[in-house]
């Protein structure tokens, strides 16, 4: 799946001056079913400058297919400066709700893109209304004392994550929109007893996907992608 090609953007928005600062568009067709809140969805790969927004295009392409105005937001990786990167996230969020003049959007994300949807779902006057998080990075220390993907967590923030305890999920309080975790159950890239201990600590929605690893979340031709759909289409319902 990390090297099929995707199908290209509808057109792409820029919200700054680096080239990373930007969101490629997906267009549902006409012929689509319309959903009534768009979609920004965060890419993942550990927050690692090598892996762009490339990977998740499929899912992007899938989304608008299914009836969601999709934004697919690149942002700036560089290590020891995660500052940046969330900055970006918020700026691409304000951007893509002013341009397409919404109130609020729905935040997908997965991986390090996981975790940096649930720290947009926790940050004041964000134009948020609800968020999903697939095989999300929600816990900076556990993922250190892990050591995921060979010291990322520390890459990423350019210090013991108990130094940045504000980008840490774990530590923060309950963001107040509506957050659905889906986490598969044999993921080894992040581990699934992650998620089944935020939720818990946070009383959350996580449904654990059996049969199921890291990237068939994103992964339109994988049977975990209809229950993407599925938990999307309930959260239009309950926030709409």
């Amino acid at each position: 799946m990390l090297f099929r090609e995707g199908p290209r953007p509808s057109f792409t928005l820029t919200y700054g001056e680096h080239p990373d600062q930007l969101c490629d568009m997906y267009m549902p067709a006409a012929q689509s079913p319309f959903r009534r809140l768009p979609v920004v969805f965060l890419h993942g790969g550990y927050w690692r400058p090598e892996y762009n927004r490339s990977h998740a295009r499929n899912a992007a392409g899938a989304l608008a297919d299914a009836g969601w105005t999709t934004a697919l937001a690149e942002y700036r990786r560089a290590p020891g400066n995660p500052d940046a990167t969330v900055a970006d996230v918020v700026d691409a969020i304000k951007c893509v709700s002013r341009s397409l003049d919404h109130t609020k959007v729905i935040i997908v994300g997965h991986s390090a893109g996981g975790h940096l949807a649930l720290l947009a779902a926790g940050t004041p006057h964000l134009p948020v209304h609800a968020t999903v998080a697939l095989a999300p990075l929600s816990n900076l220390v556990a993922a250190d004392v892990w050591d995921l993907d060979d010291g990322a967590v520390r890459s990423f923030l350019g210090t013991d994550p108990r130094e940045r305890p504000d980008l840490d999920p774990s530590l923060l309080p309950r963001p107040v929109c509506p957050i659905k975790i889906l986490h598969g159950q044999e993921d080894s890239i992040v581990p699934y007893r992650m998620s089944e201990t935020y939720g818990s600590a946070f009383d959350l929605e996580v449904t654990g996907l059996p049969d199921t690893g890291h990237y068939e979340p994103i992964d339109p031709l994988s049977r975990a992608w209809t229950q993407v759909l599925e938990v999307l289409e309930r959260l239009e319902a309950e926030v709409g």
